[in-house]
């Protein structure tokens, strides 16, 4: 429009005619005229932003609620539209249309976001864009700071454990092993919501942690899971990678063994993993990450180093050396073992999986392969049965004609 204003104020000049040059002073002082209009507009806009939940599944909605305003109480603002900042695995940017806002006037937009992978993911800043009424000045600026949504893992279902020596039913979990009002002389670490006056200061000293007496003279049952996340074991990344069924394996097992009160020990090749509760666990697997580390001997190491006697263990794995699956078929104590094989891992061939699996078979766990989250549920009822064998365990695994472990 500027360009063409003073192609008509010289036109008009040239040929001598007023009302070519009228043209060109009106097309000139339009887009400034403009400019002032939305001179600050901005600045006065208003924003909050609500997703509920703020915690959500992997494959489940959770709604964003964007609420947009006029702070001033004198000027309106002619034209805005608002455009929400969102990461690839939450879908498309949404935008929308506001349109008019009067003097402290408030407008709502809400959309929807099914997030396909876990994570913790920022949910804006949002972008503002404010227009005049002719459309020739547009101004956009970035307000507010980022809304977080945490994504945890997918989990499934699965049949309830008996206690170690096969029993089931309610006391199967935890057991008297003394009378009522007996001081326990072996002390238990410190859960959330203990007193401090129960603190063992010598256990602690020694242990490195803190460690409290126990009250009641109860025995419970102990769990471990190691979860493989090396970037090297599981190869392709993504909702469809190996990675992602390991973690929701693991993330079914601990919350099956948590409700089932067992004590929990969960453990990657990097370190230990909260497991205070069950939102816990699932908190902390949504943010993990692969890992580089070139080996999983130093996560089996820690399964010889947990304290105390574990009635269950359970390795997520990818895909392993055979000196690796040696080492984990030295471990793991003397309750029940069970190995989870991602057959779609990054296994350098066929008989490097059923290679593996004969290694921890012939040690006495209890071997799973599977390709998809969707066959633990069956493979595990296998597995947890107080009768369960290694061979039904291996008969369960799933079977592709031409392609894939037999």
């Amino acid at each position: 429009m500027l360009g063409f204003g003073v192609i008509a104020l010289v036109a008009g000049f040239v040929v001598g005619q007023r009302e070519l040059v009228g043209v060109g002073v009106l097309l000139t002082v339009v887009p400034p005229l403009s400019a002032l209009t939305v001179l600050g507009a901005a600045s006065r806009i208003a924003h909050s932003r609500t997703v509920a939940p703020t915690r959500v599944a992997t494959g489940h909605d959770a709604r964003v609620l964007v609420r947009v305003g006029n702070a001033s109480r004198a000027w309106p603002v002619a034209s805005v539209s608002v455009e929400d900042t969102l990461p690839v695995p939450l879908g498309a940017e949404p935008r929308y249309t506001v349109g008019y806002l009067g003097p402290r006037s408030v407008r709502d937009v809400s959309y929807l976001v099914r997030p396909a992978t876990r994570g913790n993911y920022p949910v804006g800043p949002l972008r503002v864009a404010v227009t005049d009424p002719l459309g020739c000045v547009r101004v956009v600026r970035r307000v507010g700071a980022p809304t977080h949504l945490l994504v945890t893992p997918v989990t499934v279902p699965l049949a309830a454990l008996g206690s170690a020596d096969g029993s089931q039913g309610e006391e199967s979990p935890r057991r008297s092993l003394t009378g009522a009002g007996e001081q326990d002389p072996v002390p238990r670490e410190y859960q959330y919501g203990d007193e401090l006056r129960r603190v063992h200061w010598r256990s602690t000293a020694k242990h490195g942690e803190l460690m409290v007496r126990r009250d009641e003279q109860h025995w419970r049952e102990n769990s471990t899971i190691l979860l493989d996340t090396r970037r090297s074991a599981h190869g392709t990344e993504g909702p469809a990678g190996s990675l992602e069924t390991a973690v929701s394996v693991a993330a079914s097992v601990a919350l099956n063994l948590l409700d089932g009160g067992h004590g929990l020990r969960f453990h990657t090749e990097r370190g230990r993993v909260p497991t205070m509760s069950a939102a816990g666990v699932l908190d902390g697997l949504a943010v993990a990450e692969p890992s580089d580390t070139p080996g999983l001997l130093g996560g089996i190491s820690l399964l010889g180093t947990s304290r105390g006697t574990s009635s269950l263990v359970v390795a997520v794995l990818g895909a392993l050396a055979p000196e690796e699956a040696a080492a984990l078929a030295r471990t793991g104590g003397s309750g029940a073992r069970v190995a989870v094989l991602c057959a779609h891992a990054a296994w350098t061939g066929h008989d490097a999986v059923a290679g593996v699996r004969d290694i921890l078979a012939s040690a006495g766990w209890r071997v799973l392969v599977l390709s998809s989250l969707a066959e633990l549920p069956r493979l595990w009822s296998l597995a947890a049965a107080p009768s369960g064998t290694n061979a039904s365990a291996r008969a369960a695994a799933p079977r592709t004609p031409g392609k894939g472990p037999r």
